[in-house]
């Protein structure tokens, strides 16, 4: 069992996602003793925006290579992924740059787009400032989750599972019971703790 871990968080101690996605793994590790875990962070290790390169041997090559080996080599993915203006961290949207390679993890047929990624369990940790979740009013400007429902769902994965922290830019009160509830999922959630 590989486990990838993906923070990308520009906040770091403060970090609500990381803090979830950190005990999403530490559950998974509890769990699964022998599970391999590779970890990632995207936003202390950038990676470079990606560009086309003619040259296997160019290093941002290599690094892509790598990072597309750990994706394809993952059984479980668990993403911190905090909400950015309405969307991802650009950290975070470079990482997938990487993992979403025509003929490695899609490809395209006579009937449309194919995702060859099927089997993997994706598991984000997501966090945001304000409410948008289904049925509030901010729910419209979510090209968070959407985002990463679809990208997910287009390279073929379809076990997908968002652990959520909703309003911990509201007030401190807002965000200890939003933490607290997101922690109590990943504690109750027998897919992850069992």
């Amino acid at each position: 069992m590989n486990l990838l871990h993906i923070d990308s968080s520009a906040l770091g101690a403060h970090s609500v996602s990381r803090e979830l996605s950190g005990a999403i793994v530490k559950a998974w590790k509890r769990a699964h003793p022998g599970a391999k875990v590779t970890y990632r962070d995207v936003a202390a290790q950038p990676l470079p925006h990606w560009t086309p390169v003619a040259d296997a041997d160019d290093p941002a090559a290599r690094l892509g290579g790598d990072v597309l080996d750990e994706f394809l080599a993952a059984d479980v993915v668990v993403i911190g992924a905090p909400m950015y203006n309405f969307g991802v961290p650009s950290a975070l949207k470079a990482w997938i740059d990487r993992i979403a390679v025509a003929g490695k993890t899609f490809r395209y047929g006579t009937n449309g787009p194919e995702g060859l990624a099927s089997g993997k369990r994706v598991i984000i940790a997501s966090s945001r400032g304000g409410f948008y979740g289904v049925g509030t009013p901010g729910a419209a400007a979510d090209f968070q989750e959407t985002y990463l429902r679809q990208l997910f769902g287009f390279l073929g994965v379809t076990d997908i599972e968002i652990i959520r922290a909703e309003g911990v830019n509201i007030n401190a009160e807002q965000k200890a019971q939003a933490i607290a509830a997101a922690q109590a999922a990943i504690g109750t959630n027998e897919r992850i703790a069992a």
